[in-house]
């Protein structure tokens, strides 16, 4: 059962799966790869900083919401880890799923269930974790790190939101055509998803339903906005190539950035995301599907990017839909 699956599964009722998700916070010190390990007074143990899912929550808003309360430190999600599935004392199954981290602020403050946040090598951690269990996301967190692909930077592609029927839009103008409630739903519960990979820009087609699509999260975070007529269906009738250079651009720079745009340029842009991917790679065969399948209306794909500019690569993708839409 997938991830996905699985917290559904759960959100029906079943007590048999118990969703959470947690992060490996990592930095480096004098050349040496360190990461952040909690310890719980409650159980007395050492482990990484997790916690269930609340209500409505998606596993990398549960991520990045946990690593706050118990370390009282923000962070940004980079690649995905190895999930961890253990049974419960309760005879139910608990399933959680990781992700690499990195610090982007904070105070430090403590959450009352862990009571110490103490920063290790790799090989003091590996020592000190008090669930064997817990060394297969850090083992994945140590090749990446020996691979060199563990500092990568997030390239996030969003699908607008639902928007208003064409048939019951009254304007002349369809780039004017606003979301719906129920697009204005998905587009608050964006803010959490997006916020767990902490774009520095975000650059939406000039349609009045993809800005509306992501200016939640801009408001609320106060990251630059900017409005692209390239990235819009309007200009992409005319002139298909212009979208494409949006993805260059993002390229070149190298850094945390997401794209909001329509259904009909998917394709071509998801087809460019898998030029730079490894061939036969997960990743590369993640894109095909979506290039052929498409994505839901409101979904973000998340694309842990490594290097710039014609050198960047692709070397993780991950689905995110909003809890809306999980339901």
């Amino acid at each position: 059962m997938s991830p996905a699956n699985r917290v559904n599964h759960a959100r029906r009722g079943s007590p048999q799966v118990v969703p959470a998700a947690g992060a490996l916070v990592w930095r480096r010190r004098q050349g040496r790869l360190e990461v952040a390990l909690v310890h719980r007074a409650r159980y007395d143990d050492w482990s990484w900083p997790k916690g269930k899912l609340d209500p409505g929550e998606t596993f990398a808003e549960a991520a990045v919401r946990e690593v706050l309360e118990e370390t009282g430190l923000a962070v940004r999600l980079g690649i995905p880890l190895p999930e961890l599935v253990h049974g419960l004392a309760n005879g139910s199954t608990k399933v959680v799923r990781y992700w690499a981290a990195e610090v982007v602020g904070g105070s430090g403050a403590l959450d009352h269930e862990v009571d110490e946040v103490r920063w290790l090598t790799v090989e003091n951690a590996r020592r000190k974790l008090s669930y064997s269990r817990d060394h297969l996301p850090l083992d994945a967190l140590v090749e990446a790190e020996l691979t060199g692909r563990l500092e990568t930077w997030s390239l996030l592609l969003v699908r607008h939101s639902h928007a208003q029927a064409r048939s019951a839009y009254r304007g002349s103008d369809d780039a004017r055509r606003p979301l719906s409630d129920r697009g204005k739903q998905r587009a608050k519960a964006l803010v959490p998803v997006l916020g767990a990979w902490t774009p520095e820009r975000v650059v939406s087609s000039s349609s009045a339903r993809c800005v509306q699509t992501v200016k939640p999260f801009t408001n609320a975070t106060g990251t630059p906005l900017r409005t692209k007529a390239a990235l819009s269906e309007e200009t992409f009738e005319v002139s298909p190539a212009k979208a494409g250079r949006q993805l260059v651009k993002a390229f070149e720079r190298g850094l945390p950035v997401a794209l909001c745009t329509h259904r009909p340029l998917l394709p071509a842009l998801v087809a460019t995301l898998s030029e730079h991917a490894p061939k036969g790679s997960p990743a590369r065969r993640l894109l095909g599907r979506i290039k052929a399948n498409g994505m839901d209306k409101g979904e973000v794909l998340v694309c842990q990017m490594l290097g710039s500019g014609a050198n960047a690569q692709v070397i993780s993708v991950e689905r995110l839909r909003t809890p809306v839409l999980e339901r």
